[in-house]
């Protein structure tokens, strides 16, 4: 009898597995029907009436290939919806072979004529306005750029503006245009008065959602030492779930539907961006982030208790509640400690600020390196690597360069104060540890603080990718960028 029921089970299971197997395949099968094979772009094209279309599948077939892929195209979306203008339209150029005019890049301008909600949505967000004034400061912006700029929490009120980047000014433009300005002019005005640039994500002319929704998307700029974004989403769980089961995710699912059903774990676009769980489709990047933790000293976001719901919504899809809970306190208490770890420099650089003995000029002498990289590689590093569960990048490439750096900018902070005559720096035993920057930086008759902040401000700290005058100011005076980072 025992046999007889063990050769049952074995039946069943092969049974069972045949049917998942074919029941996959039966998915995967049906989502590639709707994705028009190379044969059926080619028939498309041909009998498009288009004169647009006739013409660059000739002269352009790359670009007419895309399009004939796209929803665009499947929803008699034309290439002169997006691309014809008057004459006199800001940035309009004559056509060279014919006799209008035409946007050679389309802008969100006429986006919005389809997708109002996610331009305004844009408008508002980290990647428009602060993306480009943090490179390009904020005196060259219209007085509307300029009121739009100030009432986005990563922009907010800088006395006399905001500077051009420092370090944009010191590499000059030949070089900055392939570096900087790649990735900030995300945020740029265009000359129709509309912001930033669509297709800096949504790449032309297929607008694929499995595109957008993949996280190489985001690696052309949330990448490197100051924003690590891509390097610590690979280590985590959710990065190596996607590396080895995101094949046969639900890439093309509509907007606004997705569950676990569609994808095992999330992507950069799931939880910063998709409708998922009981958080609605956003384009702000920061509609569900509760700290500006690109910031040289992280504070706590105006809409930060709404936002840390939106996100855990997100959450909740596959953790519990305590697991989320003790997760956000834990995260809380680093970002906490690190803000002590950079305000330690500060401290530290003090001295050589009271007795003038810092030049004016920014990044011209190495200690204006290494006090910048304590926030702005390693702080960040750090406080990225915790919330998207990355514990190499919290350590190694985070935590143990900033008390590196630490050590490092001791040496010279001293060196400049004995040169000078003066006493070198009086620092707590222990030095450069985590206790030994509160012991100095709250001496016992003050209490350090150990919880997340209860109150939170009523204004953002304005964010800055770098300094933008000298680098020697205090590092809290000088928050910078927030990406597409967790919380």
């Amino acid at each position: 009898m025992r046999q007889l029921s063990k050769s049952r089970l074995l039946v069943s299971g092969v049974i069972l597995t045949g049917i998942v197997l074919i029941i996959g395949a039966i998915l995967i099968i049906s989502g590639e029907a709707d994705k028009p094979s190379s044969y059926q772009v080619l028939s498309q094209l041909s009998e498009s009436d288009d004169e647009c279309v006739v013409c660059h599948a000739e002269q352009t077939p790359g670009i007419a290939n895309q399009y004939a892929r796209s929803d665009h195209f499947k929803n008699d979306v034309s290439c002169a919806d997006c691309h014809t203008v008057d004459e006199t339209y800001p940035g309009a150029q004559k056509h060279p072979e014919q006799e209008y005019y035409v946007l050679a890049k389309s802008s969100p301008a006429k986006c919005q004529n389809c997708h109002r909600q996610q331009v305004e949505q844009f408008n508002f967000s980290r990647h428009a306005l602060p993306s480009y004034v943090a490179y390009a400061g904020s005196e060259i912006l219209s007085p509307d750029h300029l009121a739009l700029y100030q009432s986005i929490p990563e922009g907010g009120s800088l006395p006399g503006g905001k500077a051009r980047n420092s370090l944009h000014a010191l590499e000059g433009e030949d070089i900055t245009k392939f570096a900087c300005e790649t990735c900030h002019n995300v945020g740029k005005p265009n000359p129709d008065q509309s912001v930033g640039d669509c297709t800096a994500c949504h790449l032309r002319h297929e607008f694929s959602l499995e595109q957008v929704r993949k996280p190489e998307t985001c690696n052309a700029c949330h990448i490197g030492p100051d924003h690590p974004q891509w390097e610590i989403y690979q280590e985590s769980p959710h990065g190596i779930a996607y590396m080895t089961m995101g094949d046969d995710w639900n890439w093309d699912a509509e907007p606004g539907t997705l569950t676990t059903v569609d994808f095992a774990a999330p992507t950069c676009a799931t939880c910063h961006f998709s409708g998922f769980g009981l958080s609605a489709t956003t384009h702000d990047v920061g509609d569900r982030l509760s700290w500006f933790l690109a910031a040289s000293i992280s504070a706590q976001r105006p809409s930060a208790v709404e936002n840390r719901l939106r996100m855990q919504n997100v959450c909740t899809a596959c953790h519990s509640a305590q697991y989320i809970q003790d997760f956000y306190t834990n995260a809380d208490a680093l970002t906490t400690a690190v803000n002590d770890l950079v305000m330690f420099s500060d401290k530290m650089m003090q001295p050589l600020k009271d007795n003038n003995l810092l030049t004016a000029a920014p990044f011209d002498e190495p200690i204006d390196y290494v006090y910048y990289e304590v926030w702005h590689h390693w702080g960040r590093t750090t406080k990225f690597g915790a919330w998207m569960q990355g514990p190499d990048y919290t350590q190694w490439h985070g935590a143990y360069e900033l008390l590196k750096d630490l050590s490092e900018l001791r040496e010279l902070i001293d060196a400049k104060l004995v040169a000078a005559g003066l006493e070198p720096l009086n620092l707590p035993e222990g030095f450069p540890s985590l206790e030994s920057a509160r012991a100095y930086l709250y001496p016992p008759t003050e209490i350090a603080p150990t919880e997340t902040p209860t109150e939170v401000p009523t204004e953002a700290p304005a964010a800055t990718e770098e300094p933008t005058e000298v680098v020697t100011e205090t590092a809290t005076e000088v928050p910078t960028e927030t990406a597409t980072q967790a919380p």
